[in-house]
């Protein structure tokens, strides 16, 4: 079993604009993913999401989550990372989630930007703590 500490896993996941797909569950117990954008950061993976979304009710039930994220063109790879999700609703900590997620996707002339728009009240700053990493690389090779 590989961790967040295996430069491998952690240069995947943090290359170019990749976007995660977090997998979660329904009220009623269907299974859900939804996109995310996320930073890896002290070991954990770090996205935001609204306390009113199907994404944040979920894990205010039940912190249990997956996030895959794959390259979907040869040499195709992935890696999945399971664990327990971990809601901050701190206003700086919103704040500063925010600042770092969009700085990887819009780029740093608009992370203060969206920073500020996504780190607000009614936002959480989810930690996405790993209890099992699976990963695959160059899966033509």
């Amino acid at each position: 079993m590989t961790s967040l500490s295996d430069p491998r896993v952690r240069d995947f996941l943090l290359q170019g604009t990749r976007t995660g797909m977090l997998a979660y569950t329904a009220s009623d117990g269907r299974p859900l993913a939804a996109p995310v954008w996320f930073v890896v950061e002290d070991g954990d993976i770090v996205f935001n999401t609204g306390a009113s979304t199907a994404k944040g009710r979920s894990i205010a039930r039940d912190p249990r989550v997956a996030l895959t994220v794959d390259l979907p063109e040869p040499p195709y790879a992935f890696v999945q990372v399971q664990g327990e999700a971990v809601v901050s609703e701190d206003p700086d900590e919103l704040v500063r989630t925010a600042t770092a997620i969009a700085r990887r996707y819009m780029g740093p002339e608009r992370a203060e930007e969206f920073g500020r728009r996504n780190g607000v009240p009614g936002e959480l700053a989810v930690r996405l703590r790993p209890t099992r990493v699976v990963s695959a690389f160059d899966m033509v090779g």
